[in-house]
């Protein structure tokens, strides 16, 4: 597959209804990116060479005019680039109509007089949202973009900078998880879910994943089991008696086989597993699988909420403040981005960890499906049927 210059991810609800969970449509393009004053991305390049062609001035773009529903408002449009400018400049924001996408990886074609931090062949990313990524073409400041390593998969790269970075901020920024931990979330399926497997998975920390139920339930927790999850349930097993059996002891039967002279014995041998109560809890559906996953936090706990697919509020029950004095906290990546714009340091060195747990094939990408971007209105659907895993791919 061609690099393309800019591969984004679109939000499950394009970002129109301001959803708080992570994304469910990528890009992928060979296409030119272009960022202001600065830094310009170009597509129809491979891992090998680099294409030089005549500048670009035009970008096709997905574009919507007002906030709503993804199938009614978003537009494919042509439109034509600013130039670059000598100077470094603020990113460029369109008056409405916009473009959306929060999320890709683009490689700098051309940068201006002044760049200093990226250069031409450059893999970069958004640093913050809101940059509109769901374009073929753009002119962005160098300060809008990092650079991330170009010898990962183009699909991690796109996907890096929402839902790995929130699971890893979370799994990092408020409980002092060791190995043999345990950490409960709900919406395991999703992106974010999937990271948070495979990051605490990495660290041997293990995790309790809730998902709805649905017909292709047992190839779901199968895939979750291969990332690492611990344990998959339905959340109707968090409101069962059952599920406290989890966190007492766990019993495994492992067979040894000894040979005798007259026959084969086999001697059957007990091995006992004891995951502790959660110290963790990640919640992003809200409503009561959120109150349902307060219930399982060990005393002195932190349920984190970072998203609301439920679109009903989180109710806390007192007992649970008053005797297992439980602390409830909110996330929300971009605005861990923001108050670290500062600190390069820290972005950097979370880019770092994840992408070595990606070349070490420990963090992987969520499955995916390829659909022209002609053909947006089929990856919008997609991305709105419920029980889809899979993120779409708009190929440019």
């Amino acid at each position: 597959m061609e690099v393309w210059p800019l591969a984004r991810v679109l939000s499950r609800i394009l970002s129109l209804k301001k959803s708080a969970c992570g994304g469910a449509l990528v890009t992928t393009s060979p296409s030119r990116f272009l960022s202001s004053g600065t830094t310009v991305l170009q597509g129809n390049v491979s891992r090998s060479y680099f294409s030089t062609g005549p500048p670009v001035t035009e970008s096709t773009d997905l574009v919507y005019s007002s906030h709503g529903d993804p199938s009614q408002v978003v537009q494919l449009e042509t439109r034509k680039l600013p130039e670059l400018k000598a100077k470094r400049t603020y990113a460029i924001l369109p008056d409405p109509p916009a473009v959306g996408g929060n999320e890709g990886v683009g490689q700098v074609l051309e940068v201006g007089s002044q760049v200093q931090t990226v250069k031409v062949g450059d893999w970069v990313i958004p640093r913050d949202a809101g940059l509109g990524t769901w374009r073929t073409a753009a002119v962005f400041s160098e300060d809008d973009l990092v650079t991330v390593p170009s010898d990962i998969s183009i699909l991690s790269a796109a996907t890096l900078g929402v839902n790995p970075c929130t699971a890893f901020r979370m799994l990092s920024d408020f409980e002092s998880l060791m190995p043999g931990d345990t950490v409960i979330q709900n919406a395991a399926n999703s992106g974010v879910g999937q990271a948070v497997i495979q990051i605490a998975a990495a660290k041997g920390v293990h995790t309790i994943n809730v998902v709805r139920d649905r017909p292709d339930l047992q190839q779901l927790t199968d895939r979750l089991r291969a990332m690492g999850a611990t344990y998959v349930i339905k959340e109707e097993m968090l409101r069962k008696p059952e599920i406290k059996d989890i966190f007492k002891a766990v019993h495994k039967k492992k067979t040894k086989r000894k040979a005798t002279a007259n026959n084969n014995l086999n001697n059957t041998v007990y091995l006992i597993q004891v995951y502790p109560k959660p110290k963790l809890a990640l919640n992003g559906v809200g409503g009561k699988s959120a109150t349902e996953l307060l219930r399982h936090l060990q005393t002195g706990g932190t349920m984190v909420t970072y998203g609301g697919m439920a679109k009903q509020p989180v109710t806390v029950p007192v007992s649970a403040l008053i005797f297992k004095d439980v602390k409830v906290r909110g996330f929300w990546v971009t605005q861990w981005k923001r108050d670290n714009k500062q600190n390069e340091e820290a972005l950097h060195f979370m880019l770092k960890e994840l992408c070595t747990l990606i070349r070490a094939g420990k963090l992987s990408t969520p499955s995916c499906t390829e659909v022209g971007m002609k053909d947006f209105h089929k990856a919008l659907d997609n991305a709105m049927k419920p029980y889809i895993s899979s993120k779409q791919i708009l190929v440019m």
